[in-house]
């Protein structure tokens, strides 16, 4: 069929995802290609010194983000969405989302940029021996009965951002298992929230008598290929105001952002990994066998289907790159010269391959905002150099995408090192691998081992809810593993960097000058 043919029978597949900045929805044909797409920029609001999107933002984004897409179709097929033949909804993991009986969000959504949760997610990693990140709903959940806010008593349900969109339009109250997975922690064997913890936590809780339990508000778990309810007539209108897209359409389980960046670089077999770098930055490793012990750096997630991944969060990426790009594009039209984004980024992004391999001594510290990871509450972006270190363009530039994955670099050792991980392949996406081969040999150089890079990895998050609303649709008796290896990517692995002798000795020199001085980083945080 053409793509205009696939629309017009129902046949094609919508994936929708909301990004921190943007929600953007996917159109994909039957052999997984897109054929369309719509977006919406949106940006969060600090209110009450909590980081939030307002429930109005949510849906006039997904109506806009959807609008958009209906545009492509006419514009470039002339022809309207009337059925699909499967939809599914993904976002941004983790966060707080309380709703009361009536269905009416209890306090604004809090975002997982929010880190006011550091006492409850402590607690809450000794009480259940596992690392509870400061995002995880859990985290929220705990923090808000620690400081004894109100609304608490009345939850009736609680939720995800993908949870609560997907639940409004099919009427189910359902999760995926990877987005479940950063609520509470999610037992492998069962594939639903581990029993032993949530026993633990209502025995916690018991004394401030709620009339709930944890999992009398949780949603219930699905794997990925189960149905998750279909799209209901108040459920069509709320994504296509127009009036069109008809009832009924099956829709599979909600997902986070990291399932659906394994799903989108077939990244879900054990020993297979992924890095996310963008805006902020993440790495996913689908484990074998669970870790040793916990570690406060290593988030433990799950795939879409159900399998442990230890995933390494960064809260900074490429942020401070772009702001010194930046910079050398106000320089450019001082001397009056045109510029050509695209141009910049890759003539720049080139001149690091000719730095030193240590980048000559420079450091680069790319923090926004607090860093977790290593221990910092705020962010200053600074960057370091000595007198006698060799300071050039291409050194400048090779120390921040170094430094871009600093962090990422710090769990992963843990990984590949201390806790011997193996892993086959790791696939890059997102903007630091936009450029050809340069991003990608840093991040070979950073984790000392080989990583690939696929074109369509740039599809993003909207792809891969996509791709797992298909396999819903036409699994064709596979696991989820077996349909993304053989009927998504058909065996393509990508465009492969394996890293050089020179490149990991001075990326592990640049690495122990970073972690010296990190003191600088804290001393920059205290004093500003």
């Amino acid at each position: 069929m053409t793509a205009k043919q696939t629309i017009e029978a129902g046949k094609a597949i919508l994936g929708i995802e909301f990004g921190s900045t943007r929600i953007k929805a996917v159109l994909i044909d039957e052999q997984n290609k897109p054929i369309a797409q719509g977006s919406h920029e949106w940006e969060n609001q600090l209110v009450d010194g909590l980081w939030t999107y307002s429930t109005e933002a949510v849906w006039y984004g997904l109506q806009d983000c959807y609008a958009e897409l209906r545009k492509d179709v006419q514009r470039q097929y002339d022809c309207e969405i009337e059925s699909l033949a499967a939809i599914g909804f993904s976002a941004m993991m983790h966060g707080y989302m309380a709703f009361n009986d009536k269905a009416e969000i209890l306090v604004p959504f809090r975002t997982w940029r929010n880190t006011n949760t550091g006492k409850a997610a402590a607690e809450l990693s000794q009480l259940f021996n596992y690392n509870i990140p400061l995002r995880w709903s859990i985290s929220h959940l705990y923090e808000a009965i620690l400081d004894n806010e109100e609304h608490v008593s009345d939850i009736k349900y609680l939720t995800t951002l993908a949870g609560y969109v997907h639940w409004q339009v099919t009427g189910q109250f359902v999760l995926g298992v990877g987005d479940a997975s950063g609520m509470i922690p999610v037992d492998p064997a069962t594939k639903t929230y581990d029993a032993t913890m949530v026993g633990k936590f209502n025995q916690l809780i018991a004394p401030k008598g709620f009339s709930w339990q944890l999992l009398d508000i949780l949603p219930k778990v699905l794997v990925a290929g189960e149905n998750a309810g279909f799209l209901t007539p108040e459920g069509a209108k709320k994504l296509d105001v127009s009036g069109h897209l008809k009832a009924g359409i099956p829709v599979c389980p909600p997902e986070g952002d990291a399932g659906t960046g394994m799903a989108a670089t077939n990244a879900v077999k054990q020993r297979t990994g992924n890095v996310s770098a963008g805006t902020s930055s993440f790495s996913m490793i689908v484990l074998e066998k669970p870790l040793t012990k916990p570690y406060e750096m290593i988030d433990m997630v799950t795939t879409p289907d159900g399998s442990l991944v230890a995933m390494v969060h960064c809260n900074n990426c490429t942020s401070d790159i772009n702001a010194w790009v930046g910079l050398f594009k106000e320089y450019q039209k001082l001397l009056g010269i045109p510029v050509d984004m695209n141009e910049l980024y890759g003539k720049l992004f080139n001149a690091a391959l000719e730095g030193d391999a240590d980048c000559g001594g420079l450091i680069s510290y790319n923090y926004v905002s607090g860093e977790p990871v290593t221990g910092l509450s705020e962010g200053r972006p600074l960057f370091v150099r000595s007198a006698n270190d060799k300071f050039n363009l291409a050194n400048f530039m090779r120390a921040h995408l170094y430094g871009a994955i600093g962090v990422l670099k710090l769990g992963n050792d843990i990984l590949l090192k201390e806790e011997n991980v193996k892993v086959d392949r790791i696939t890059g996406h997102g903007g630091y691998f936009k450029t050809p081969g340069v991003g990608q040999r840093m991040l070979a150089a950073a984790l000392n081992s080989p990583i690939s890079v696929m074109e369509t990895a740039g599809e993003g998050g909207a792809w891969g809810i996509a791709l797992l609303a298909g396999y819903m649709a036409n699994k064709q008796g596979l696991n989820l593993a077996d349909y993304l290896e053989k009927v998504v990517f058909g065996g393509n692995t990508g465009t492969e960097i394996a890293p050089t002798a020179d490149d990991v000795a001075g990326f592990n020199r640049y690495i122990e000058s970073y972690k010296r001085g990190l003191a600088i980083e804290q001393a920059a945080v205290d004093n500003k």
